[in-house]
């Protein structure tokens, strides 16, 4: 498996909001990170290889060290893809943080006890980007265990 050089940590994002995702990927690129964006919980389930059809034929081997994600989303909320991704041998160990609009303390901790790192509230900023970083140096240091 190839690692990520230490500046490169890998962000998944997934946002159905294009001037979030842009907002999101800016902040994120500016801490020198690398970005994929995707605007559905499906899609960023296809991009890990977590979709059941076909998943052995697209599946390749991508390094993600975090996912951010929306909450409130069409199809699939962002509290279903932390679910999902907590639920999978492979990707269990992914940091994964929510973020939302709204501020509904219940929502909040369900998130939270299911798995999620953090949870920002939008609009995200440059500061809530700088509380990655210890959980990216977990994911790293969980790896090198292995």
């Amino acid at each position: 498996m190839l690692m990520a050089s230490e500046s490169q940590f890998h962000v998944l994002a997934v946002d159905d909001s294009i001037v979030d995702r842009m907002l999101i990927e800016r902040l994120l690129k500016t801490s020198s990170f690398q970005v994929t964006t995707v605007d559905s919980a499906t899609k960023a389930l296809k991009f890990l290889g977590l979709v059941d059809d076909n998943a052995s034929e697209i599946h390749q081997e991508v390094e993600v060290n975090l996912i951010i994600t929306d909450y409130c989303m069409p199809g699939m909320t962002g509290y279903d893809l932390l679910r999902k991704i907590k639920e999978s041998k492979s990707f269990k160990d992914i940091p994964v943080v929510i973020m939302s609009s709204e501020n509904v303390p219940s929502r909040i901790n369900r998130c939270l006890e299911e798995g999620a790192e953090e949870f920002f509230l939008k609009p995200v900023k440059q500061s809530d980007v700088n509380k990655l970083k210890p959980h990216l140096l977990k994911s790293r240091v969980n790896e090198g265990q292995e």
